[in-house]
């Protein structure tokens, strides 16, 4: 059974930030994105992680990217060629709350050797973008999240696209059960399917979603909110909610065609305040 993630759910359980919380109360958050031919992906999903209540966020991308992105966002720390580091085993992964990997990055075998190091770890790994690809997942303590678009579902599953769309809740679900993983499925009304056979779905968000970076805004802001909240499945729901509801909040006033990504992150701080 499919049910709403309400207004009601995102209320009674977004964090609460403590009046003796420091930035490591929330955790340091590793975001692995970004290439020479898109490097705005690595500021985009920066953008969003940075909005969404971490402690600290470190980029792991190419060096030729860090110039582009620091300028925008300074406040984040960088990982010089993370990919290719993390591939290697030459990085203490250990230390992070959560790992997102994929925005900008090319599904290539370094991608898979990275991600290969990534699931050998005990928190949240959050994959997106090129970092979906046909495989399995050995159970884990904590949770693997996957975030296709149809097309991408339908790479790493098989189903064909047309299949998907007329029933995306159930086959979301099998899917998820199958591999033993949470799939957050993008498109109109997106579906949360988690592993235990659980689904919801999301009743915000419009057509202004529809253009290129605003997947990439919505992993970063569920890295972020993977950081600050204790549960990570209200981490994964209200991230997917507030993501819906900048759109919303855009198109009150100006036309859904005309959104751009990063100004998701720019509505997010006035939108979070309302279910505070």
């Amino acid at each position: 059974m499919t049910s709403f993630w309400t207004e009601e759910n995102v209320k009674s359980t977004l964090p609460k930030r403590e009046t003796s919380a420091h930035k490591g109360t929330y955790g340091t958050g590793l975001l692995l994105a970004g290439s020479e031919d898109m490097p705005g992906a690595a500021l985009l999903s920066g953008l969003g992680a940075m909005r969404s209540g971490i402690g600290k966020l470190e980029i792991g991308t190419v060096e030729e990217v860090i110039p582009y992105v620091v300028p925008i966002l300074p406040e984040a720390t960088y990982l010089r060629n993370g990919l290719q580091k993390t591939a290697e085993d030459n990085v203490d992964l250990d230390k992070y709350k959560a790992i997102a990997a994929g925005p900008g990055l090319e599904p290539v075998e370094e991608t898979e050797k990275a991600i290969h190091q990534l699931l050998k770890l005990d928190c949240p790994v959050l994959l997106d973008a090129g970092a979906l690809s046909e495989r399995s997942y050995k159970k884990r303590q904590s949770p693997v999240i996957l975030t296709p678009h149809p097309g991408e579902f339908s790479k790493i599953t098989g189903v064909d696209v047309k299949e998907l769309q007329q029933n995306r809740p159930h086959l979301a679900s099998v899917w998820a059960k199958k591999l033993g993983v949470t799939i957050v499925l993008k498109g109109n009304e997106t579906i949360c399917a988690f592993p235990n056979g659980e689904v919801w779905a999301n009743p915000t968000g419009n057509s202004a979603l529809a253009k290129g970076g605003t997947g990439d805004t919505l992993t970063g802001m569920m890295l972020g909110m993977l950081c600050c909240h204790k549960d990570w499945k209200h981490a994964v729901l209200n991230a997917v909610y507030l993501h819906g509801a900048c759109a919303d909040k855009w198109s009150e006033k100006r036309s859904a065609h005309t959104m751009l990504a990063h100004e998701l992150t720019e509505l997010l701080p006035e939108v979070w305040k309302r279910f505070e």
